[in-house]
């Protein structure tokens, strides 16, 4: 989905700009006088010495109380659907992940069931306080993030060793999958110093 929204929205806007960059440099080169055609009446790049907003542009809906209420409306809601586009980008969360039923067809895991076991495979193991797993990737081809919060005797060496043998191998396995690429994150939980007296 997040794919489909990213294309048809960037295509709209280049499109948007390809249009408008055109339109500005037949203006600027006076292309419509020396091809000898036409551009709409509403065109406001008629030939090199025409603004891309006039005096009379900029000062038309000054007086009109509903003009600034509009503009601002327009901007606020034309801001917000950016944030939300921006932070779409960095929540790719992978829905499912395409499993082999060994009949022919493929069934679909839900991603975040996977994601709940490998946190808590994780914060089973020795020393490990608290665990975050995110598939992302393709569903044929997740890959898995994943950030653990140590406690301060925990040996990190150790533990990353223990996660990647058994607790990704599990969720490997479990899923069917040939290989499970992850990136893992390690963060010490930190405490505040015991006064001894």
């Amino acid at each position: 989905m997040l794919r489909t929204v990213n294309r048809v929205l960037l295509g709209l806007v280049g499109l948007g700009l390809f249009a408008l960059g055109g339109g500005v440099l037949l203006g600027g080169l006076d292309l419509q006088r020396r091809w000898d055609f036409g551009m709409p009446g509403w065109w406001p790049f008629r030939g090199p010495d025409d603004v891309v907003l006039g005096t009379e542009g900029r000062t038309r809906w000054r007086e009109e109380g509903w003009w600034w209420p509009t503009v601002i409306a327009v901007l606020a809601v034309l801001l917000v659907l950016l944030l939300w586009w921006l932070l779409a980008q960095r929540r790719r969360r992978l829905g499912g992940v395409l499993v082999d039923s060994g009949d022919g067809a493929a069934a679909r895991l839900d991603g975040r069931t996977l994601e709940d076991v490998i946190e808590e495979e994780a914060q089973a193991l020795d020393g490990v306080s608290g665990a975050h797993a995110r598939l992302t990737g393709r569903s044929s081809a997740p890959a898995a993030r994943v950030r653990l919060l140590l406690e301060p005797h925990a040996d990190p060496a150790w533990t990353l060793g223990r996660l990647s043998r058994e607790t990704l191998t599990h969720a490997r396995d479990s899923a069917g999958l040939d290989r499970l690429p992850s990136k893992v994150r390690l963060k010490e939980v930190r405490h505040r110093a015991r006064r001894v007296g």
